[in-house]
């Protein structure tokens, strides 16, 4: 359950804010929806609050998560499937849905291991930047950091 002004993540688009909780009537029904405007795009979205934890909404780590994050992303001895990259960008972006900072952060140390060894797709570059910006986003928030201070955080851990 959250509450006005929580901050909490929804999965592929980051971190927001709950502004509001409004009963909308819905066919023969009256449903209740977190609306939640997201830091990054300014974009409103109205998430039902019955299903919330089924669509991943979800409260923002704490602090002691994001030792564990830098750790995934430290990890270099991962192997990479030999896929088509089309298949390994289907299997990467369900990961990112999930909303997981854990699987976000893999999914980010990944194509940083698989850059070294072949060039990334248009695709898998843009994967890349998404799964940091969403990372850096939770982040900065959690330890009430600078965006650009975990940006530089981050890059020091991948190179």
């Amino acid at each position: 359950m959250f509450n006005i002004g929580d901050v909490a993540v929804y999965p592929a688009h980051g971190v927001g804010t709950i502004e509001s909780i409004e009963t909308k009537k819905v066919g023969e029904n009256e449903l209740s929806f977190y609306v939640m405007r997201i830091h990054d795009s300014d974009m409103v979205v109205m998430i039902p609050t019955k299903t919330s934890k089924n669509v991943g909404l979800r409260t923002v780590i704490n602090t002691k998560e994001v030792d564990k994050i830098y750790d995934i992303l430290k990890e270099r001895d991962v192997e990479i499937e030999t896929v088509p990259w089309n298949q390994r960008y289907r299997d990467y972006m369900e990961k990112i849905k999930t909303g997981s900072v854990y699987k976000i952060a893999s999914v980010l140390r990944d194509l940083c291991v698989l850059s070294e060894d072949k060039d990334l797709s248009f695709g898998e570059k843009k994967m890349r930047d998404t799964a940091q910006n969403l990372l850096v986003k939770e982040i900065a928030i959690v330890n009430e950091m600078n965006e650009g201070q975990v940006q530089t955080r981050i890059q020091e851990i991948l190179t």
